[in-house]
């Protein structure tokens, strides 16, 4: 399933380090990066690169919230739910996000380029609330910016 040529590079990227577990994140990062989430036939293939078992693979995948397991949408917006963004009224901000792309937590938009998924918290409380799109962070969110931010995305 991964190319030969991604495979290679990812094999000098593992070969490359004194214990080749140690990337096994990184690995999932730039397959889910290529590849959209984590599937069942890459998750092995993840395994079977950094010498673990796809169970310790499935694991790692099913406690970190940023790996995606089914598929998601071009764009995932976790949206902060932690408790300095609570207080800081992170529910307009959701509110926001469900009317303008007409979906619910899990959700993924009907034409696929949003999905929206919730964060216990992105370490932003100084710029609450806050979301992550694509592993970038914005924060002091209001309408007019959480606009102008999804307008730039292709």
């Amino acid at each position: 399933m991964i190319p030969d040529d991604l495979k290679e590079t990812l094999q000098r990227q593992i070969a490359a380090t004194d214990h080749p577990r140690e990337q096994v994140m990184d690995v999932v990062f730039i397959l889910q990066d290529r590849f959209g989430y984590l599937s069942d036939p890459l998750l092995e293939e993840v395994a079977a690169l950094v010498g673990m078992t796809p169970l310790e693979v499935e694991e790692i995948a099913t406690f970190y919230e940023f790996i995606y397991r089914k598929p998601v949408g071009r764009h995932v917006i976790h949206v902060c739910d932690g408790v300095v963004c609570w207080m800081l009224e992170y529910q307009s901000v959701l509110d926001y996000l469900r009317s303008k792309l007409g979906i619910d937590y899990g959700q993924t938009t009907d034409d696929g380029r949003f999905t929206l998924l919730p964060t216990c918290c992105l370490g932003y409380c100084d710029r609450a609330p806050a979301m992550m799109i694509d592993r970038k962070i914005y924060g002091r969110l209001t309408p007019e910016r959480i606009d102008e931010i999804l307008g730039k995305l292709r």
